[in-house]
């Protein structure tokens, strides 16, 4: 059974460390969430320690910079693990190829940046489909247009029996009130296609092994039980919290918000229903990270 709370400060003494989901969680997209902030503030001056656990597709580098844009504070955080950091280690391994088809938008080429933790890593190459060997996938072109318009290169890619590899496993976000697909969305399709997606992020856990290499670097070995993990995503951070056992504070006030028909907190009924048609148990539920 799921508990509703009001704080987190009503739980965290229990946890030594936090796994957060950023988009929806710690900003929306556009600028910070002050109390969601000041929470986190608050539980690293006990000592806890705060891993951003995010689907962005950039880089640890490219995502502190945007923090800093939406005005998050280097105090309310750690350390950071990205899905692209895990899907570029694996692309560097040559999990889809040395010659790749691109899919993604402008400025997201910095994913084919070098990697030095991968010792002699291939050589990535971007190519048109009909040279490549695989697929990459950091988000749609446009993420407001409907995935569908993928079709025919998916088919395509099909046929050519192309594997692909997506960064980003969110379905959607919101950037404000304005809801964006993101590159999950793609690689759904492509699998419904009878195409084969390869997964880095939540729920999948390569991600969760990179969070938990971060804390490691940290200087601190917390097992599983010591963790809480916390988000707005039913398919990706609970599904994913929910196949590591570890503890999760479901955000109701984020993607599931009309669902749950949170305004400050989620309604109970309504947030019952929500889990049970998606067959999730998150730990515990709150309205918006406070």
């Amino acid at each position: 059974m799921t508990q509703i709370i009001s704080a987190l400060s009503e739980i965290s003494e229990r946890y030594d460390a936090l796994f957060v989901d950023l988009w929806g969680c710690v900003h929306n997209g556009v600028h910070a969430l002050p109390d969601a902030v000041a929470a986190l503030q608050t539980y690293r001056k006990t000592g806890g320690k705060v891993v951003l656990v995010t689907n962005s597709p950039r880089p640890r580098a490219g995502v502190q910079k945007q923090l800093v844009h939406f005005g998050v504070p280097d105090d309310a955080w750690d350390t950071i693990a990205t899905s692209g950091d895990s899907a570029r280690a694996a692309m560097f391994r040559g999990i889809v190829g040395e010659k790749v088809y691109f899919i993604g938008q402008p400025g997201e080429e910095k994913f084919f940046e070098p990697i030095g933790v991968i010792k002699e890593p291939i050589d990535v190459q971007m190519v048109p489909m009909d040279e490549a060997e695989g697929i990459v996938c950091t988000g749609p072109r446009d993420p407001s247009a409907d995935p569908d318009v993928m079709r025919p290169e998916f088919l395509m890619a099909k046929q050519l029996g192309l594997k692909l590899l997506c960064a980003n496993p969110d379905i959607v976000v919101d950037r404000g009130d304005v809801r964006e697909w993101c590159a999950g969305a793609l690689a759904q399709l492509y699998t419904e296609m009878g195409g084969e997606s390869l997964y880095f992020g939540k729920p999948h856990p390569p991600i969760y092994d990179l969070a938990r290499r971060r804390l490691f670097e940290l200087g601190v070995d917390v097992p599983d039980s010591g963790i809480l993990a916390i988000g707005d995503g039913v398919l990706t951070d609970i599904a994913g919290a929910m196949g590591e056992d570890i503890d999760l504070l479901f955000i109701s006030g984020g993607l599931a918000a009309a669902e749950t028909r949170t305004d400050t907190q989620p309604d109970p009924d309504a947030l019952s229903a929500y889990l049970e048609k998606e067959m999730s148990a998150p730990t515990f539920a709150i309205g918006h990270l406070r």
